[in-house]
C-alpha cells in the first residue's frame, strides 16, 4: 500500500502515481486508444470525410452521463469492500489486544510457557491470516513451530481454523487444570469467536466479487464509447479529436481499473490493504503485552521443554 500524508503536497502526492501498476495499465490503455483514434481521424482529415459526417456529439454527451453514473455505482462498490477489509482486519488487531490482555490478566504470572505460546498462537494466525486471503499459508513465515505443528500444518487446507482451534484449546487446557475459573472460560469465548468471526468476513469479501456480467458490460461500454467517438468528433474539432479522446478515456478506463484493483484489498497491489505489516506489527504487540520478548531467554528455554 502507498503511504502518503494527505493534504500536504499536491505535486508530491502525485509522483506516487508512477509506482501503481493500475497507472501503468491506464497508460498503455491510453496510448493504445490514441493510436486507434490517429488511424480513424487523419484519414478522415486528410480525405475530408469528416465535414461529411453528420454525428452529433451531443449524443456523446448523454452517454457520457449514462457512463458516468455506472463508474460512480462500481467505484463506490468497490470502495465499500475496500473499507468492509481494512474494518475487519482493524477489528482483528483490537481483539488480538484484547485477548493478549486477557491472557495476561488471568493466567498466572509465573505461568510463562502459556503466555508465550499463545503470544504465537495470535501472531500465527493473524501471519497466516494474510496469506490465507491471498495464495496461501507460506509456512516459512510462521515463527515458533514445533516439528509436529509444521507436520500437521501442512496437511491442513485452512491453517488459521486450525490455529483457532489450538487456542481454544490452550484455554481448556488451563480450565482443566483449574488455572482458570468458569467465569473466565466464558470471557474468552466471545474474544476466541471474533478471529473466525473476522475470517468468515475476509472470506466472504475475498470469494464474492463484483457480478461478472455487470463487470464485463461496464468495460464493453467503455471500449464501445471510445472507438465511436473520434468518428464522432472528428467534423467538429478535427485532429484535435485524437487527444481529447484519449484523455476522456484516460478518465473512464481510469475509474474503472482502479477500482478493480481495490475491489480485492486483500492482495499486493500497491493500493491494497498492508495487511502484512498490520499481522507483524499485532505480532510485536501482544509479545510486549504477554511478556513473552522473542529474545527471552528464560521463556525460550520453558518453551522447549514445555512444547
Amino acid at each position: 500500500m502507498i503511504v502518503y500524508e494527505p493534504n500536504k503536497n499536491f505535486l508530491k502526492d502525485i509522483r506516487h502515481l508512477a509506482k501503481s501498476w493500475t497507472m501503468t495499465k491506464i497508460l498503455r490503455s491510453v496510448v493504445g486508444v490514441g493510436i486507434y483514434a490517429a488511424a480513424v481521424c487523419i484519414p478522415l482529415e486528410y480525405f475530408n470525410i469528416s465535414e461529411n459526417l453528420m454525428l452529433n456529439p451531443s449524443i456523446f454527451s448523454l452517454l457520457g452521463v449514462v457512463l458516468s453514473i455506472l463508474l460512480v455505482f462500481r467505484t463506490n462498490s468497490a470502495y465499500d469492500r475496500w473499507w468492509e477489509g481494512r474494518k475487519q482486519w482493524g477489528a482483528l488487531v483490537n481483539n488480538c489486544r484484547n485477548l493478549a490482555i486477557t491472557v495476561r490478566a488471568t493466567f498466572d504470572k509465573d505461568n510463562l510457557a502459556d503466555r508465550h505460546q499463545m503470544a504465537v498462537y495470535i501472531s500465527n494466525f493473524c501471519i497466516a491470516f494474510k496469506e490465507h486471503l491471498r495464495k496461501g499459508v507460506k509456512m516459512d513465515e510462521l515463527i515458533f513451530l514445533s516439528e509436529e505443528d509444521k507436520e500437521v500444518y501442512a496437511n491442513k487446507s485452512h491453517v488459521p481454523n486450525h490455529i483457532s482451534y489450538q487456542m481454544y484449546q490452550l484455554v481448556q487446557d488451563a480450565r482443566k487444570r483449574d488455572e482458570i475459573s468458569g467465569e473466565d472460560l466464558l470471557n474468552f469465548k466471545p474474544q476466541l469467536q471474533s478471529f473466525l468471526d473476522i475470517l468468515g468476513a475476509c472470506e466472504r469479501i475475498k470469494k464474492t466479487p463484483i457480478p461478472f456480467s455487470y463487470a464485463v458490460y461496464i468495460k464493453i461500454f467503455i471500449l464501445a464509447y471510445a472507438l465511436v467517438m473520434p468518428v464522432a468528433l472528428a467534423s467538429t474539432f478535427h485532429l484535435l479529436a485524437i487527444p481529447l479522446t484519449m484523455f476522456v478515456f484516460f478518465a473512464f478506463i481510469g475509474i474503472e481499473l482502479m477500482a478493480e484493483e481495490i475491489e480485492m484489498p486483500f492482495g499486493l497491489d500497491c493500493n491494497n490493504l498492508p495487511t502484512g505489516t498490520i499481522a507483524h506489527t499485532i505480532k510485536e504487540n501482544v509479545f510486549e503485552i504477554l511478556e513473552a520478548k522473542k529474545g527471552n531467554t528464560e521463556v525460550r528455554e520453558l518453551y522447549q521443554k514445555v512444547f
